[in-house]
């Protein structure tokens, strides 16, 4: 009976880390949002706001990670709820890194001041990558919640769309023109590009792990050719 109420304590704690590590992914898309819509209107101080709110999503990745290995050191997981483990471990730490990106992108604001020159096409390309980047941490925070591993390997699908998205950011910087200070607003549009792509690349690493919590088997997405690692079922 005591064996039973301590698995049953344990089910109840591992639950509670991982309804942590699913309100990060709100944060995450919430700082993504804010900060597009920072570059998109030159607000320095909602870019400041993003800036600020770093700390949230790091103070909530370092309590999942603790709270985590507390299990792992107090408890003996069966190779089941170890996976569980393992993709959360993971996935704070990727939710973390899509805040750290956002925080990049709203850095650009204050770079290229409140009077940069603006291009509607590319502010446009911008816009259409923070919507797709919001639909890819919902998406992955969904299949994640709902073991769901067809949705989350639909994630490589949705990332292409964000890929072509970054190409024709980079596309449109190269026809902007000559003057010098329109070059060096689109080169930051560039990397703004870049830092909404790369959080679009971690959605798919997220879908990755939960794909491995539902079958027991990591393989990655976009790589068919890749040899894939099979763990043990329980």
């Amino acid at each position: 009976m005591a064996s039973e109420r301590t698995r049953t304590v344990f089910h109840e704690e591992l639950a509670a880390i991982e309804a942590m590590t699913l309100s990060m992914f709100d944060l995450a898309a919430e700082m993504a949002d804010r900060a597009v819509e920072a570059v998109v209107t030159q607000d320095i101080e909602l870019a400041t706001m993003v800036i600020e709110s770093d700390d949230r999503i790091d103070g909530r990745y370092l309590d999942v990670n603790q709270g985590l290995l507390n299990l792992i050191a107090l408890q003996a997981p069966v190779a089941s709820d170890l996976r569980v483990i393992a993709a959360l471990l993971s996935t704070s730490n990727h939710v973390e890194r899509m805040g750290d990106l956002a925080v990049n992108v709203a850095k650009t604001v204050s770079i290229s001041g409140e009077t940069a020159p603006v291009d509607a096409q590319m502010l446009n390309l911008i816009e259409r990558m923070g919507l797709q980047v919001h639909s890819q941490i919902s998406q992955a925070k969904q299949a994640l919640a709902n073991r769901d591993p067809k949705l989350a390997e639909h994630l490589v699908i949705e990332d292409d769309v964000i890929d072509d998205l970054n190409k024709e950011v980079f596309r449109r910087a190269i026809e902007i023109g000559t003057d010098e200070d329109r070059r060096e607003w689109a080169i930051l549009m560039v990397l703004i590009g870049r830092h909404l792509e790369r959080i679009g690349d971690n959605t798919v690493d997220i879908g990755e792990q939960t794909a491995f919590v539902v079958t027991g088997e990591f393989k990655e997405f976009t790589d068919a050719s890749s040899s894939t690692k099979t763990f043990n079922h329980q």
